[in-house]
């Protein structure tokens, strides 16, 4: 099937719907190329320029700019959202960006995209009240979700929440050749297409994946012609350099979706007129003649023959040139005055910092602080088990804000594979309760983006295990907020069941490794034992200004392990705060999850003895509790369930040794399983993991130490 190309016949500008700015245009495509002669020649000539001027990553977008100028002057919505790659800066000239802040970033210097904490060309743009360019990535292809998430967010805005403001808006995410390869792509793809999402696909071909050719990415070389078939899918494809034709088929494209059409994509195909980045040399993987044919595609000539003398005269091009040189020349000696970020606050907004300003994305502070909430359980509420618990939570949560969200495989209609959403969709809707593709990096990159978009997404991975595909997405979440120093952040819950299960287990399904979670950036971890602790810490999450994990235990989830009474509809329990399941003497036992129960029975064989604490979250810990218990007893054995090797027990022995060593009586032990997988049988289960006898035995050799 053919894919549609604009004619390559030259029409008037003055003809072109929507009427095109293109003084303004050209003015952006110049500067960028402009700021690339710059960077470009520095890079060159590294020697004889101070090691404070250099621009230590270096991408150009030579061969790309006025393409991207092109479509950034139609990216006009106050809810336009944009998720963008690191060759996007003509883009972001587009849409606002200054001189001073393009250079200064990638300078290093304070202010900008991160005020020195990440790439230069890892961009953001928080425009108040205009087109939003959600925090880059550094990885390729991990743009893509979360712009699937913000267009799914644009129609949830204007249907569910009737916010017509959001009517016309689009998510438009951008990528090179090379990244329609991956995970991301593909599963951006099914969510626009199946959703029929108002979402722009904008791919810009110039034939390499830094050495690698096309038609090794890319059957054909072709991505559009091979996604000609997919009926719901509007899609364009034509030469980038032309601007005639940009404007045809980029105008086509964005008029589709905004129209309410469905998502769109367009492919253009641009010249690689320089190195994929500073240092690469690309003399080792291409001709002399390669590169002689992409230099005589240059686009800028092409758009000067375009304009000149037919809008703009030969003078008046002249006039822009000088005045982009003047301007150019003012934003990097701004760029260049500009102190250098200070050390002593590197360490905010790993986490939210309440006295600071609202970030852009999730609840504000106004928002989070109009859901009242206690820390003091009702009395007399009923015994309901783990699940039931955490359904009540959702389901309470669904009710008192409209921005809340759960979705993911099989958790609409089934109610999930251990029935904990059953009843939520038919009650609230599938707009607000919905299945998802089999994606766990779409289920979090959708979170992210709709978290941006200021949604409160709960993100259902159904086993710990499955969570390992979605590791980019998780990861870039939890960093957002201090790798932009606070300009942007994605607090998402994550319901993440795992661990053994009722007389079962196996490598895929019983996993539990939090620790991977506790070491990522950013992330809250919860691993409540009871029913209790699952809605107060559930509803604090759902409440709060970080992204979590909040861990489901198969075991609690399986039996009634972790039945408790109800605490109460606006239940909330702060992070960090371990309980204490019972006081004693002798020695400290520490421990979470299903771990709690059996460390419960087997600390009961010893009367007052056991001092027994549930840390009920891992990130942040309650270091203070268990040092003042410690310190009382003398003595420590932690207990859990992750591998004994840098299991998040390591951390608390260490902690323990550091800061209570004069305290102790005796070396601080540890029990968990061996680095080993989970096993299936149940002989081999219970071989392998703590159980009431060996916990027991390990008290009682601690306390005779």
């Amino acid at each position: 099937m053919a894919v549609p190309t604009a004619s390559k016949k030259r029409s008037a500008p003055a003809d072109s719907e929507p009427p095109f700015r293109w003084r303004e245009i050209a003015r952006h495509a110049l500067i960028s190329r402009a700021l690339d002669d710059l960077e470009e020649a520095t890079n060159k000539n590294r020697a004889n320029v101070p090691r404070d001027h250099l621009i230590l990553y270096q991408f150009s977008a030579r061969g790309h700019e006025v393409a991207q100028a092109i479509l950034g002057s139609l990216i006009t919505h106050r809810h336009d959202g944009v998720s963008a790659y690191y060759r996007n800066r003509p883009l972001l000239l587009a849409l606002g960006l200054t001189i001073e802040d393009a250079l200064a970033s990638p300078l290093g210097r304070s202010g900008g995209f991160s005020d020195g904490r990440d790439i230069g060309v890892v961009c953001n743009l928080p425009n108040a009240n205009g087109p939003v360019v959600i925090p880059m990535s550094g990885d390729v292809g991990s743009q893509f979700t979360p712009g699937a998430g913000w267009a799914q967010s644009v129609t949830y805005h204007r249907d569910v929440l009737g916010d017509k403001s959001w009517d016309g808006a689009i998510g438009l995410v951008l990528g090179g050749d090379a990244s329609v390869a991956t995970n991301g792509f593909w599963s951006s793809l099914t969510m626009a297409t199946t959703l029929k999402l108002p979402m722009l696909f904008y791919i810009e071909d110039n034939g390499l994946g830094i050495s690698v050719r096309g038609d090794l990415q890319t059957p054909g070389s072709d991505i559009a012609a091979n996604l000609a078939s997919f009926a719901s899918l509007f899609v364009r494809s034509g030469d980038g350099t032309d601007p005639a034709v940009c404007a045809a088929l980029l105008a086509e494209c964005v008029a589709h979706v905004r129209a309410g059409s469905g998502p769109a994509f367009v492919r253009l195909t641009v010249p690689r007129m320089c190195s994929h980045s500073g240092p690469d040399n690309q003399k080792g993987y291409r001709t002399d003649a390669e590169i002689a044919a992409d230099t005589k595609r240059d686009p800028l000539p092409k758009l000067r023959k375009y304009l000149v003398p037919e809008l703009l005269s030969e003078s008046e091009w002249n006039k822009l040139e000088a005045e982009v040189e003047r301007d150019v020349a003012h934003g990097l000696a701004g760029a260049r005055a500009r102190p250098a970020p200070t050390p002593d606050g590197i360490g905010q907004f790993v986490y939210a910092d309440e006295s600071a300003e609202d970030a852009y994305g999730g609840l504000s502070k106004a928002e989070r602080a109009a859901l009242s909430g206690t820390d003091v359980p009702q009395e007399g509420g009923d015994i309901v088990r783990f699940a039931e618990a955490v359904k009540r939570t959702l389901a309470r949560e669904l009710e008192v804000n409209p921005r809340a969200l759960v979705f993911g495989e099989d958790v609409g209609r089934k109610g999930g594979v251990h029935l904990v959403t059953e009843g939520l969709q038919r009650k609230f809707g599938d707009k607000r309760v919905f299945d998802t593709s089999l994606s766990e990096e779409g289920i979090i990159g959708r979170a992210v983006g709709m978290a941006l978009s200021g949604l409160m997404p709960v993100a259902e991975i159904q086993f710990r295990k499955y969570a390992d595909p979605a590791a980019e997405q998780l990861n870039n979440c939890g960093t957002l907020r201090w790798r932009t120093k606070n300009r942007f952040a994605a607090p998402i819950v994550v319901r993440m069941p795992g661990g053994f299960g009722k007389d079962v287990g196996d490598p895929w399904h019983s996993l539990s490794d939090e620790v991977r979670f506790v070491h990522a950036y950013g992330w809250q971890v919860a691993m409540p034992s009871n029913s209790a602790d699952a809605v107060g810490l559930l509803r604090a999450a759902m409440r709060g200004a970080n992204p979590t994990i909040f861990f489901e235990h198969r075991s609690l989830l399986m039996t009634g392990d972790g039945s408790a009474r109800y605490p109460g509809d606006d239940y909330v329990l702060p992070f960090g705060r371990a309980r204490l399941v019972r006081e004693g003497s002798d020695i400290t036992l520490v421990t979470w999850g299903a771990m709690v129960h059996r460390s419960t029975e087997a600390a009961a064989k010893f009367g007052d003895r056991v001092e027994l604490i549930d840390l009920r979250t891992v990130a942040p810990w309650d270091k203070a509790r268990v040092l003042a218990s410690v310190e009382k007893t003398g003595r420590c054995l932690i207990v859990h369930e992750d591998n004994i090797t840098a299991g998040f027990g390591a951390e608390i022995a260490a902690t323990l040794a550091q800061e209570s060593f004069w305290h102790l009586d005796a070396p601080v032990e540890r029990l968990a399983p061996k680095d080993i997988p989970v096993a299936y049988h149940e002989n081999l289960l219970a071989a392998m993991m703590p159980d009431v006898e060996l916990i027991a035995e390990r008290i009682e050799a601690v306390l005779g130490a």
